[in-house]
């Protein structure tokens, strides 16, 4: 630990700003090259190939070390499952006697394997990848504690840097202010990490940043100066780390204290019906609000704006959680001092808008925001004042406190399978403190870009630790009580059922799960690991976004416009064929996707749904309900309504454009498990056809709670994404009869809370068991000739808790043309759909209109009737 003689340092130039935060000390003798030999464990190395070497030699900033023996041992079978994806090999060890001391030494530097014949001449020469020996050489360092903590009389912090040679840090009495202190850090060989101690508890405003001395290969020796990876909150922009204790009064809103935590956790995840909501988007548009606090955290303070009057009238509905998209700090939107552009007045087909938008775009105040920078602290953007690192985390609570008194339970989109930047970039944190090892590296030692940006390694210890801590922390500082995980099956399963299992036992709640189970890149078919993907899971209880479902639904969602208009879904009607094909993958999907549920496929033979086929893999694959996630739209890809615009004929009226809406929203909603839609999806939410909305500002993400705009012909969209498609979205744009009015909207959102009040209404709905909704669920047979365009689906009430009815029959009808079925047990429209405020009045005008034991249904409708 520091001593107090310690604390006065002369030289604090280097902890500045003004000198540069990365300075090269010692410049390396040779190119980085490519890295394709890997350090195993504490003694096992391995070269790709067998080539003719006589000799391995292990080289240590350029100096031969030892000669490695060749190993003959058979390998542990952890071991065996780690290296699963390097192929074949020449397996390597260190000498006898070599201990995990000395081997430790040989990480702090450049490290080769070198390849000599018999001669003694070179034959090959790579860099080592070392992680999985870093994993084995300190064992016990999962099992610290990283970050700053704060005691009665006493600061401390520990760094995680088991390559570098030195760790000081640079500690500043304000946000702003000049160093005070610089402190060396003491190493713990154990452990990897670096610790530093202060006899005093530095006192609230007090920021911290290290200098840490690290090897970069083909560099040398560098001095980075770089936050900390464990940062709670940071001053503005994320120049500095933030001295911060969470339980402090400045980081509580009023009323945080005492408040109890609502509404009741779920228990499980059938219960979970999501709206998936960005906090920019939320307020920015809502008069209501002060401008000042508007697309901010403090925007869902108010409990009158047009916002929250929403979020409540849909959690009374039915609505029980807000997910919100990625509010750790991020790496792309200036947290001061952010351009709004100057939107000109302009056809709905102009370029114009969206040429002022991107001219702005990387200095703007909007993006998605899937570019992490700092995982556990609040984005500053979203704050009052994102200099004083307490506001931010006060203003989140305050949010959090909002929406859970508006009966809402609170999750977040968290990003771990990617970070913003690597390497020798300013926005690069964790691989500039451990170069190489937080990162997926490919064959030769480059960083993997899958996920679109530079792929994390969850499969490493310590980021499994860092993502696990990181979880803990959002679930007990901000009590969140879901999470939303961005391209999950890029992370492993065990990593992930652990991380339940450790929520559970130290929260004493459940803390529910869902994410994106894709199975892609370099990890895909358990290259790596087994992956947490939607064939990995069945039974886990998590939930993993069903894309079965909602390509059925709404059509394809990839490739060029004309390829996009072509794939029309169930919901926009199709050939006889193809929408019975469809309607199977529905039936699934509305039965919870489980992998046991017998459906009808498109033949009209019932199949287990892992026996029905979707692009080669089995439809079905949860275990449970719950675990395949129902949607139809989310923050991806065309909003629902751009879709219809691009599939329904030209000159569609809206009437017809708005029940297409509602029957697509039904599908989704009314299925067991987890229903999952995106803000403004009752509100007919449009980008203006824009695909791919991240970084397409405010101007093409409105969200307007006022029910006055849907978004609608803002202009073409985007160029870089949609400028190939220009000349096809532009007569669309034109359309007048795809522009809603004001009272459009409000039809469409009455007919999609009428939805939730159904769902709400029985507990049928969230049947938990597999083999109890298999009990009760039917599909029974449909008239001869529209088994593609009507599904029905009966569940029996009778005996079970909180069902309210005997029986619920679902009933959806694609077809243009009211559509009628025998009425077998005197079934009536749902008490919902029977008000005189209904939101569809069709469904009781066409109940009056059938005749006696017949049921009629509306065209594209979905209708509901009870026993």
């Amino acid at each position: 630990m520091a001593s107090v003689a310690a604390l006065a340092q002369p030289d604090l130039q280097a902890c500045e700003d003004s000198a540069p935060w990365a300075h090269t000390q010692e410049v390396a003798a040779r190119p980085a090259g490519d890295a394709r030999a890997h350090w195993l464990d504490a003694q096992r190395l391995w070269w790709p190939g067998t080539g003719g070497a006589a000799r391995f030699e292990l080289q240590h900033q350029g100096q031969a070390v030892l000669e490695l023996q060749r190993d003959a041992e058979a390998w542990p079978a952890e071991l065996q499952a780690r290296t699963r994806h390097l192929g074949a090999g020449q397996a390597l060890r260190l000498p006898t006697g070599w201990g995990p001391e000395r081997a430790r030494e040989l990480l702090r530097g450049e490290l080769q394997l070198v390849l000599r014949d018999a001669q003694g001449q070179e034959l090959a020469r790579s860099r080592v990848q070392t992680p999985l020996a870093i994993d084995a050489l300190f064992p016990v360092a999962s099992a610290r504690s990283y970050g700053v903590s704060l005691s009665a009389h006493a600061t401390a912090g520990r760094l995680w840097a088991p390559s570098a040679r030195r760790v000081e840090v640079c500690l500043y009495p304000g946000a702003q202010a000049a160093a005070a202190r610089r402190l060396e850090a003491q190493w713990e060989p154990e452990s990897g990490s670096w610790q530093w101690q202060l006899p005093e508890r530095l006192g609230r405003g007090w920021t911290y940043r290290y200098l840490v001395e690290v090897w970069v290969p083909g560099q040398g020796w560098v001095r980075q100066r770089v936050t900390d990876p464990y940062s709670v909150s940071l001053t503005a922009d994320s120049a500095r780390s933030a001295v911060l204790d969470l339980d402090d009064p400045a980081t509580q809103p009023p009323g945080w204290a005492a408040a109890q935590h609502q509404p009741r956790p779920a228990k499980a995840l059938h219960e979970l019906v999501i709206y998936e909501l960005h906090v920019r988007d939320f307020s920015l548009q809502d008069a209501r609000v002060p401008l000042a606090e508007r697309g901010r955290y403090l925007g869902f303070t108010h409990p009158r704006s047009h916002g929250m009057q929403h979020l409540r009238q849909l959690a009374r509905a039915g609505v029980t959680d807000v997910h919100l998209l990625p509010v750790f700090d991020l790496a792309t939107v200036p947290e001061q001092g952010c351009v709004q552009p100057v939107v000109p007045a302009a056809a709905p087909d102009s370029p114009a808008q969206q040429g002022a938008v991107m001219a702005v775009s990387a200095q703007d105040c909007f993006n998605w925001g899937y570019d992490p920078f700092h995982f556990n602290a609040p984005e500053g953007s979203f704050a009052s004042d994102a200099m004083d690192p307490a506001v931010r985390v006060r203003e989140f609570r305050a949010m959090v406190l909002a929406l859970q008194r508006a009966g809402l339970r609170v999750g977040m989109d968290m990003v771990y399978n990617h970070t913003a930047a690597t390497g020798p970039h300013p926005k690069s944190v964790l691989d500039r403190i451990v170069p190489g090892y937080y990162q997926r590296l490919n064959a030769v030692g480059e960083v993997e870009r899958s996920t679109c940006c530079d792929n994390t390694a969850t499969e490493h210890r310590m980021m499994a630790k860092l993502m696990s801590d990181s979880v803990l922390l959002w679930a007990r500082a901000y009590r969140l009580d879901s999470f939303r995980f961005d391209l999950m099956g890029h992370q492993p399963r065990a990593e992930m059922l652990a991380l339940r299992q450790r929520l559970r036992r130290e929260l004493g709640r459940e803390i529910q799960f869902i994410g994106e189970g894709w199975n892609f890149g370099e990890v895909a078919n358990g290259a790596r690991f087994v992956q947490a993907s939607q064939l990995s899971l069945a039974g886990d209880g998590i939930g993993t976004f069903s894309d079965r479902a909602r390509d059925a639904a709404r059509g394809g969602s990839f490739g060029a416009v004309a390829e996009i208009m072509r794939s029309r879904g169930w919901v926009h009607g199709l050939d006889d064929e193809a929408a019975r094909r469809a309607a199977s993958l529905l039936r699934l999907g509305l039965g919870g996707t489980l992998q046991d549920l017998q459906v009808p496929d498109a033949a009209g033979v019932l199949r287990r749904g892992a026996e029905i086929d979707y692009g080669g893999q089995p439809a079905g694959y949860a275990g449970q309900p719950g675990e395949a996630v129902a949607y139809v739209e989310n923050h991806d890809n065309h909003t629902l309504f751009d879709a219809h615009v691009l599939k329904l004929p030209l000159g569609t009226p809206m009437a017809e454009r708005v029940q297409v809406q509602t029957l697509a929203s039904a599908l989704a909603l009314w299925s067991q498990g987890v229903a999952y839609v995106h803000a403004g999806q009752e509100l007919l939410r449009s980008k203006s056809l824009d695909r791919n909305s991240y970084d397409s500002g405010d101007w093409f993400n409105r969200l307007d709670y006022s029910l006055q705009d849907n978004g609608f012909a803002a202009g073409l969209p985007p160029k870089p994404d949609n400028g190939a498609d220009w000349e096809a979205l532009a007569p669309l744009l034109r359309d007048p009869s795809a522009k809603p009015t004001p009272a459009d909207i409000r039809q469409a959102r009455d007919q999609f809370l009428d939805l939730l009040r159904i769902r709400a209404s029985s507990s049928l709905f969230r049947i938990g068991s597999a083999t109890e909704l298999q009990r009760r669920l039917r599909f029974p047979a449909v008239p001869a000739g529209q088994e593609g365009r009507l599904i029905v689906v009966d569940l029996d009430g009778r005996d079970w808790p909180g069902a309210r009815f005997a029986g619920l029959r679902l009933v959806f009808n694609a077809g243009v043309d009211a559509a009628e079925l025998a009425d077998d047990s005197g079934w009536r429209p749902h008490p919902v759909h029977r008000r005189p405020e209904a939101g569809d009045r069709r469904v009781a005008l066409e109940a009056s209109r059938a005749p006696a034991g017949r049921l009629r249904v509306p065209p594209r409708s979905a209708v509901a009737f009870v026993r």
